[in-house]
């Protein structure tokens, strides 16, 4: 067999190896997908493996994330740092190649799949950053960014609702440097895909302003070639390269479900050998000749970057000032000046929606953070997200008329509004691709009660540790009239319970400030920032604790005795006002209390005992927590005899004072709460 072959082969053999050591995994699509595969890492794709973090590599994404051991062969055979033990420990304990591949870019893994439809529009994001970057640093002569964004896409994929987000969005933005490749092999977990999947994927991708290309044999490396290179050609259009493969292929099993997603036999595994010529007598068997010929576009890589780096010198010679703000941006971090102008507000018991501070906070800081870019799913005048003057990132603008929305200032690809319509749940995964691609802080918002079709890339974002920041306005059933449809209840619990989510919940202005302080300086994962609607009391600092206790989690902001307090009262986000009426009125009546600001449960318990224990004393027993939302978790503070305000039902639709009362958040109500836990005591 020839070169190519043989090099195809390896891969499916050592794929069909690792799933048979692990008993477990997919091996269907590495059979069927290998030349594809093949033909993408060997003769189009940029990388250097003993880089992995080069910034013009070009970026891979298999959102099958399923064919993980595809993936595996691929980067241990073009040289990354994934040893072929790591293929031997397939989805085992604290292996490099877990079941579904997990975000981890010094082995060449760009990102998390499995969840389909997670990596589309992940790729999506990913080419959102390309065209920006390319177009606030490229100048005439010197191409700093130019590089593909490329995956290999599965039926499911395209079944998930969240692909047709992403694909419409990416189709809209002419994202001409995104090209995937279809893996049609007619077949899911379950069946056929004529029993769930039987439309037109072509015209529906057309109609999307994709280039759609067909290649009829998955086998033919040349044909795949050939549509890869016209579709690269294609500079206005994201292009869907259309690859009829056969799942399982050369195995007993091709084309049916049973080698979707489990071992083949013994039996099935030799015959699937014997019928690629392949050594039955041991496995893991890599030809020498193979292994040589797939490192060969890792050295090309290697000398690429190089290249890259002297234009790089030759760039940072003509423009120092650019220079310095890729080099800023590439780092993740913060310019020393990037705070001086954040807001700071002054007391005023009519207040200000921390919606509408967060958007103040957020337009002065992006002055000074170029690496700021995101929108909202078509809320930008609602949740306070556009930045002023930073102009929309849009395609080059049609040539007839103007077009109306929020955001105003220059339309075109170094604009840092994205504007992800009524796209939630694309938005949320396309953020994380901006992420991983890297130099840019991603944010995203829409209203609390939507975070429900965020949650699946959020929590992928949570897994990965990704630096992207979320914007929840609309925080509770004080919404009022928009009842129970608009109005969280669950969410704040829900998202709580989510590991690695820091979630933030300020209580009046001065606490957004301290909220996206730590969301932009917090690179170890995301932070949601929740905001409320409707104005709330801008706190007396000069009366009570500074804001930026916010930093710890939770903070003393009132104390009325140096002594053991009588009773703690602790509260977040808009419930914490009604915390200091009921905390006036009992000081008045001599009552030692407390009141404690609790905005993020995440960041109070990363801190030591000694400060959570001074926060809140063990010892203290008579306590009361205030939230608009589920009780769920908040036993915790209250202790097993302090009690829980809360709402366990949900809302209503009454304007927002009738809602408030009625559900009890009043301060003469929680003072009444308040009473019986002295009695208690």
């Amino acid at each position: 067999m020839n070169i190519d072959e043989l090099s195809i082969n390896t891969i499916r053999m050592l794929s069909l190896d690792a799933v048979q050591k692990a008993n477990s995994g997919h091996p269907g699509l590495p059979l069927g997908a290998a030349p594809m595969a093949y033909v993408l890492w060997t003769r189009f794709l940029r990388f250097n493996p003993k880089n992995p973090h080069w910034p013009d590599r070009d970026r891979f994404v298999l959102s099958a994330g399923h064919g993980s051991a595809l993936l595996y062969s691929l980067l241990h055979l073009t040289g990354f740092d994934l040893s072929l033990d790591e293929l031997k420990t397939f989805r085992q304990w604290k292996s490099k190649t877990p079941g579904h591949p997990e975000y981890l870019p010094e082995c060449g893994i760009e990102t998390t799949t499995g969840p389909l439809g997670q990596g589309f529009a992940n790729g999506v994001g990913m080419a959102i950053a390309e065209r920006h970057m390319a177009a606030v640093f490229n100048r005439p002569g010197h191409a700093l960014v130019n590089h593909f964004t490329y995956a290999i896409v599965s039926d499911g994929d395209l079944m998930e609702g969240i692909a047709s987000e992403a694909a419409s969005l990416a189709g809209h933005l002419r994202l001409g440097k995104l090209i995937y490749l279809y893996d049609s092999n007619l077949i899911t977990l379950s069946g056929e895909t004529r029993l769930t999947f039987t439309e037109d994927v072509a015209k529906r991708f057309e109609s999307y302003g994709w280039q759609v290309l067909i290649v009829k044999d998955g086998n033919d490396i040349e044909e795949i070639e050939s549509a890869v290179t016209t579709a690269r050609a294609d500079d206005s259009r994201p292009s869907l390269i259309t690859v009829r493969t056969h799942i399982g292929y050369g195995s007993p099993k091709q084309d049916t479900f049973g080698v979707h997603g489990s071992p083949l036999s013994k039996e099935d595994v030799i015959a699937t050998k014997k019928n690629y010529g392949w050594p039955t007598e041991h496995d893991f068997h890599i030809p020498d000749e193979a292994l040589a010929h797939m490192r060969k576009p890792g050295e090309t890589g290697a000398r690429l970057e190089e290249e890259w780096k002297s234009r790089f010198t030759a760039y940072a010679q003509k423009y120092p000032d650019l220079k310095a703000k890729w080099e800023l941006m590439m780092s993740g971090q913060l310019p020393d000046e990037w705070n001086k102008d954040l807001p700071a507000f002054s007391p005023d018991a009519k207040g200000i929606a921390t919606r509408a501070a967060g958007g103040k906070v957020l337009n002065s800081a992006a002055k000074y953070v170029p690496s700021l870019i995101g929108g909202s799913a078509d809320l930008d005048p609602s949740t306070n997200t556009a930045l002023k003057d930073k102009g929309s990132f849009q395609p080059p603008p049609p040539d007839t008329g103007s077009v109306q929305g929020a955001v105003s200032g220059p339309w075109g690809y170094e604009g840092a509004n994205i504007s992800f319509g009524v796209r939630e749940h694309g938005m949320g995964a396309i953020l994380n691709g901006v992420a991983q691609h890297g130099g840019l802080i991603p944010y995203g918002s829409t209203f609390l009660i939507f975070s429900d079709y965020m949650r699946p890339a959020i929590r992928l974002a949570a897994l990965s540790k990704l630096h992207v920041i979320y914007i929840f306005t609309h925080d509770s059933v004080f919404l009022g009239e928009d009842g129970p449809t608009h109005q969280p209840v669950e969410h704040l619990s829900s998202l709580r319970a989510m590991p690695g989510l820091v979630v933030i919940r300020p209580a009046d202005a001065n606490e957004t400030v301290e909220a996206w302080r730590i969301a932009l300086l917090r690179n170890s994962g995301p932070v949601v920032l929740i905001f409320t609607r409707q104005n709330v009391p801008v706190i007396d600092r000069t009366k009570y604790a500074s804001a930026d206790g916010l930093k710890k989690g939770g903070y003393v902001l009132a104390d009325s005795s140096a002594q053991k307090p009588a009773l703690i009262i602790i509260a977040t986000g808009s419930e914490v006002h009604l915390a200091l009426g009921v905390y006036e009125r009992l000081v008045n009546e001599g009552v030692a209390v407390r009141v404690v600001s609790l905005p993020s449960w995440e960041l109070f318990e990363e801190q030591d005992e000694e400060y959570r224990d001074h926060v809140i004393p063990p010892h203290v027993t008579a306590r009361l927590t205030i939230e608009a939302g589920s009780t769920h978790g908040w036993h915790k503070y209250a202790g097993s005899a302090g009690e829980v305000i809360g709402i366990d039902r949900f809302g209503a639709s009454a304007p927002a004072q009738v809602v408030l009362e009625k559900f009890g958040f009043t301060v003469e109500h929680i003072y009444q709460k308040a009473k019986k836990q002295l009695n208690k005591s």
